[in-house]
């Protein structure tokens, strides 16, 4: 069925007239997808959706937002961006020459109870599996593997705080979360290894935790484990069985901001 895309010319310049035509004809084009932008889902049957093109050192990416969140677009980000923010869906059935859909990084912030004493946190969960850069066509999940190589530990119960992991923050400003920030390439200047396009809320209980510990605990779960809970009981749920079944890492993160 035709989709409801948005395909700019710089985008049809990239990826070719053939496969724009496939996208909009619908062969390669999600229904279904997690806006790049706000995160939150979207249908290209039913409304109008951009395509998005971002573009590393290199790789390429082809993700989907709401036309009314984003125009289509081309976006040069560096190759660490691009690893970390925005992550190749590789299970893709049917053998196709199109480029694979993405993986969202989505993050929820809650408290979370450790000793006695409530700590800011984040939890980040992919919208698919996560491929380790330079593979094509695998079926596993190197979401987990990739973040412990970075310095992230595995949780198996939530007693403490994890260990503080030096080089990444989080980035507060006005009270609203815009980004997690890793240590850039070659000792350089930080770059956003998870970055908001609109600053997202935090409440002031949240945020008044960070201000007293001045960091940020990070837990991390492949997609599936965790899921979009509604209330901070049932995300501490998750959290634990997630730690119980060993797909959960985590970190401490300075605080950069207000």
């Amino acid at each position: 069925m035709p989709r409801m895309l948005d395909v700019s010319d710089d985008v049809r310049a990239e990826i070719g007239d053939e496969e724009a035509d496939r996208l909009l004809a619908g062969e390669n084009a999600p229904g279904s997808y997690d806006c790049t932008s706000c995160r939150t889902p979207g249908d290209s049957e039913q409304e109008r959706t951009s395509t998005v093109l971002f573009i590393g050192d290199e790789t390429a990416v082809l993700a989907f937002a709401h036309a009314t969140c984003l125009p289509s677009q081309v976006v040069q980000v560096t190759e660490e961006q691009l690893q970390g923010a925005v992550r190749s869906i590789t299970g893709d059935e049917r053998p196709t020459e199109a480029m694979p859909e993405q993986a969202v990084l989505g993050i929820t912030s809650g408290l979370v109870l450790l000793a006695g004493e409530l700590h800011p946190a984040l939890v980040v969960e992919p919208t698919g599996p996560i491929a380790r850069p330079g593979t094509l066509g695998g079926r596993g999940d190197d979401f987990l593997p990739l973040l412990i190589e970075q310095g992230f530990m595995p949780v198996t119960q939530l007693t403490e705080a994890p260990r503080v992991l030096h080089g990444w923050s989080v980035l507060l400003a006005v009270g609203q979360l815009h980004a997690v920030l890793q240590p850039g390439p070659g000792g350089g200047s930080p770059v956003a290894w998870w970055q908001a396009h609109q600053p997202l809320q935090v409440t002031d209980s949240w945020r008044a935790a960070a201000n007293k510990h001045q960091q940020v605990l990070l837990f991390a779960a492949p997609v599936g484990s965790i899921g979009h809970q509604p209330r901070e009981d049932l995300l501490r749920e998750a959290l634990d069985k997630a730690a119980a079944n060993g797909k959960l890492v985590a970190a401490a993160m300075p605080l950069a901001g207000t």
